[in-house]
């Protein structure tokens, strides 16, 4: 397995008091794999890139857990060890490129310190390697575009100015948290595309963070939902949206517009995620589920393995299960009649 997370969890200290952005999380990412990690904003899942990457700042602390790679647990390494694994092996495309990338240095010092930072290459050479990436992700006059600044391309091509410095040192797992946000449909569809071929070109593994659940559908080999930086349900993709166990993931996917159906408002997950300060005892999606019992508002669910492939954590699992049969069953009644 190329990563495994173990009981991971992310506090922050602020002056409200400790916030645990994640929660006891667990998963793991193979090579040539897509693991997409979904949620609403403020749901820990950016935190739990920056806590495989060793990011998550001076106010922030992995309180317990284990991050294997390749066996190699990144909590026990040291900063000049994390140095060398990061953007060597393992590589990020974080959320925003206007912010991510240096407005003040142009394209070409910035890939090329990437490239030397990580390899054995003289400047020359980092600058020819560089040169090949932006024509490996598809920016048109690639040798022009290496003495532009930041500001002066566009979203789609600053995307795919962080796509290729994440790969220029042949990364063996990738995280893009939030590729596409802020983009138009055309250009999330080439990223995306752009992506999905770099994967099964180089046969890294990708951690893909994202709220957009028709991305997922189309690139993800298996989903963890996460809510208030817990992992709530996990399973393959396909019978993920088959077949949802959570409430919660039920409602992401009934939000989801569909060309068969004709409605006149989509349905919506009333209330909001909780601040994280204030989160409900017992189940942190009690207050918004219409399953909820007395149990789930005093105690905590478990991530309960259903089969080999699925985890979930919900107390009402089985009543969910039954009513979605129930549902099934009179719909086949219906037809026969």
């Amino acid at each position: 397995m190329l990563l495994e997370v173990k009981g991971l969890t992310t506090v922050f200290h602020m002056k409200e008091g400790a916030v645990r952005a994640v929660q006891n999380a667990s998963f793991q990412a193979g090579k040539g794999e897509v693991l997409a990690i979904v949620g609403e904003s403020g749901s820990g899942k950016s935190v739990t890139s920056l806590s495989i990457m060793g990011l998550v700042g001076e106010q922030g602390t992995v309180e317990s857990g284990r991050i294997l790679y390749k066996g190699e647990d990144l909590l026990k390494a040291s900063k000049k060890r994390m140095q060398q694994l990061r953007g060597n092996e393992i590589s990020m495309i974080f959320q925003e490129p206007m912010t991510s990338l240096n407005p003040v240095h142009s394209i070409r010092k910035q890939l090329v310190e990437a490239i030397t930072t990580h390899k054995n290459a003289t400047k020359q050479e980092a600058e020819e390697h560089a040169l090949e990436m932006l024509d490996f992700v598809g920016i048109p006059s690639p040798k022009a575009r290496m003495g532009n600044y930041p500001h002066e391309m566009s979203g789609g091509m600053r995307q795919r100015v962080m796509i290729a410095m994440a790969l220029s040192c042949d990364p063996q797992l990738l995280i893009a948290d939030e590729p596409t946000t802020a983009l138009d449909v055309t250009i999330q569809a080439q990223i995306m595309d752009l992506l999905h071929g770099l994967k099964e070109r180089l046969g890294m593994g990708m951690i893909l963070i994202t709220h957009d659940l028709g991305i997922v559908a189309e690139t993800a080999d298996r989903v963890a939902v996460m809510y208030c930086g817990r992992i709530v349900e996990e399973a393959p993709v396909k019978e993920l949206f088959e077949e949802p166990l959570h409430p919660y993931t039920r409602g992401l996917i009934a939000s989801i517009p569909r060309l068969d159906v004709s409605v006149k408002r989509l349905p919506v997950i009333r209330g909001m995620v909780p601040d994280p300060t204030l989160v409900p005892k017992g189940c942190s999606f009690s207050d918004r589920c219409d399953y909820c019992e007395d149990k789930c508002k005093r105690d905590v669910p478990g991530l309960a393995s259903v089969s080999p492939t699925r985890k979930v954590r919900c107390f009402q699992r089985a009543g969910i299960l039954e009513e979605k049969d129930e549902k099934d069953e009179k719909g086949g009644a219906a037809c026969q009649n």
